[in-house]
């Protein structure tokens, strides 16, 4: 089901698909961990301004992938440089989103997967992913072999969220194993 899947780097006109699957995912996946006034506002217009800009900026070191069906954004992950400090990995994945519909099928892994290769293109050999401790997905990173790296408290929307650093220390082994 997943053979027709296209992965490619983001363009401009893809902005409104990428921020119709952020405002999904959000909305369904944060429903209960975020403030219910934030997910509310949030609209495919209003994110994808921002989408529209980190389409136009991804170059190497800081790059934006869909995934795309028939036309059809179904799944993204941004990636580069971490911004962490005090953690070991020299990448980060900023966010990777699957639509609903498309979830458990494959897709997330397969992101994952496109943004460790590009990660190692640019000289990165380990990588980490910021995650919300009570998010379900915290499970999929677990799954894709990411280990506990961190914790801290962000402050969003006026709550301070625990969130959970997952970090891969070697991507060349990773996608060695994963590939096979």
């Amino acid at each position: 089901m997943t053979d027709d899947v296209v992965f490619r780097p983001a363009l401009i006109r893809d902005a409104d698909g990428i921020a119709r699957v952020h405002v999904e995912t959000w909305q369904s996946t944060y429903a209960g961990l975020v403030p219910a006034d934030y997910l509310a506002r949030m609209t495919v217009a209003r994110s994808s301004a921002q989408w529209h800009r980190a389409a136009a900026n991804a170059t190497k070191g800081n790059d934006l992938v869909v995934a795309e069906i028939d036309e059809e954004i179904v799944g993204f992950v941004t990636f580069g440089p971490s911004r962490s400090k005090g953690l070991p990995y020299s990448g980060e994945i900023f966010a990777l989103y699957v639509t609903v519909d498309w979830q458990s099928q494959g897709l997330g892994r397969r992101l994952l997967a496109t943004a460790f290769h590009g990660l190692q293109g640019e000289g990165h050999r380990g990588a980490h992913v910021w995650v919300l401790a009570e998010n379900p997905s915290r499970f999929f990173y677990e799954a894709m072999g990411g280990q506990r790296a961190g914790e801290r408290v962000e402050e969003f929307a006026g709550v301070g969220l625990p969130e959970l650093a997952y970090g891969w220390p070697d991507l060349e082994t990773w996608t060695a194993q994963t590939a096979a």
